[in-house]
């Protein structure tokens, strides 16, 4: 073989080898695609809701209260006892005991006693005199009738004389009088000086105490008081209501309370039942309130009510004040177009997401509207069944290469 032919062959196998070797490094040093979780953009149902803990209660609470002052004994229902209209005595009431009473006032009334007795001692000396009195004129008008018959004397004298006796029998009447006065005097100066170390058992419970009745019939929700307590007119004693006709209510922030309507559907959950439940808005009040959030953070807030639309056994196991979570419906849609939120991005003042074009991620503008915990409704910039990658990291940039996970 010509020696030509033989160096040509050699330089042809070099220039392959080199060849195949740059194709390696290329290869090599090639971007590989980046590995990215993708989504189809679809249309669905799609709602938004304002979600807040709330509470249960009952719609109508009763509370019965003290008509007295006194001692009130130990309630003789327990909560969740029934009781009936005008028949179930809830609580009973006896006299409280009397007052102690300190040295100054003590003094006081002793010699309000000493006073009392003095003046009873002076209406008997005054009776006893009365007496005394009638008895003389009696005698006078007996011996005036005895001379009025023989005309001894005249008849004007023998008027007299029983005209004086009918004022002394008056007098003695009015002695008589002043002295059961001040005999009640005594005795009422007397119970002052009563005190919690001097009192006498209860009679008979029908003369003695005060038995408070239910106002309505239902069950005992809570005895405001436990024990023996002493308490003016008017303090509650029990609470009394029908645990069947419950509502809800949910304390939202004003800035949410504004889009919740009248009638709004909502979702209760986080009750413990097996069953998510289902409510409407019946009200949303008018007047706010402050309330002071765990962090120390001062909230505008306002209640919603709810009632459920469940049959009450959906619910029988609810009571009063047991917690509850409720999401409101405040905007619902069963055909838009949905983005999930973990491929939005903020570009400048729009909202942007990657789309998946041809294998290589494509940064595009989207406009979007309303938003829930999951999804963003797209108004316009994408279309129904384009890909777009989910949770986009520093590595995805426009043009990259990508492939799914």
């Amino acid at each position: 073989m010509p020696l030509g032919l033989k160096l040509t062959r050699r330089w042809l196998v070099i220039a392959g080898i080199g060849a195949l070797m740059l194709a390696g490094v290329v290869v090599m040093l090639r971007p590989r695609p980046v590995a990215v979780d993708m989504a189809r953009l679809e249309t669905g149902p799609m709602r938004v809701t304002v979600d807040e803990e709330g509470k249960t209660r009952i719609k109508e609470v009763y509370v019965v209260s003290a008509p007295v002052g006194g001692k009130v004994l130990r309630a003789p229902f327990d909560p969740g006892d029934a009781v009936e209209k005008g028949r179930s005595v809830v609580a009973v009431i006896e006299p409280s005991d009397p007052a102690f009473l300190d040295v100054r006032t003590r003094s006081e009334i002793e010699a309000q006693v000493n006073a009392a007795r003095a003046a009873v001692d002076l209406a008997d000396a005054e009776v006893h005199q009365v007496e005394t009195e009638v008895a003389w004129a009696a005698s006078e008008l007996t011996r005036a009738q005895a001379l009025a018959k023989s005309s001894t004397v005249s008849l004007r004298n023998l008027e007299r004389a029983r005209l004086d006796l009918e004022a002394k029998r008056a007098a003695l009447v009015r002695a008589k009088a002043n002295r059961d006065l001040r005999k009640a005097e005594l005795a009422s100066v007397s119970a002052r000086m009563i005190g919690p170390e001097s009192r006498k058992p209860a009679t008979a419970r029908a003369t003695c105490c005060v038995e408070v009745v239910a106002s309505v019939s239902g069950l005992v929700l809570r005895k405001l008081l436990d024990s023996v307590t002493v308490v003016l007119p008017g303090a509650a004693l029990v609470e009394v209501g029908d645990p069947a006709n419950l509502e809800i209510v949910v304390e939202l922030l004003s800035s949410d309370a504004v889009k919740v309507t009248q009638g709004a559907e909502a979702s209760i959950d986080g009750t413990g039942l097996p069953k998510m439940l289902k409510a409407r808005v019946r009200r949303i009040e008018p007047a706010g309130f402050t309330k002071v959030s765990a962090l120390g953070i001062e909230e505008q807030r306002v209640k919603a009510i709810l009632d459920f639309e469940d049959k009450p056994i959906a619910h029988k196991a609810l009571g009063h004040e047991f917690r509850i979570f409720a999401r409101i419906v405040t905007w619902s849609s069963q055909n838009a177009l949905r983005v999930p939120l973990s491929a939005l991005f903020r570009r400048g003042e729009r909202w942007a997401v990657f789309k998946v074009v041809d294998g290589r991620a494509r940064i595009s503008e989207i406009e979007i509207g309303h938003r829930n915990a999951d999804h963003a409704e797209v108004l316009g910039g994408a279309m129904a069944g384009e890909r777009i990658i989910l949770h986009p990291s520093d590595r995805v940039s426009d043009g990259s290469r990508v492939e799914a996970r």
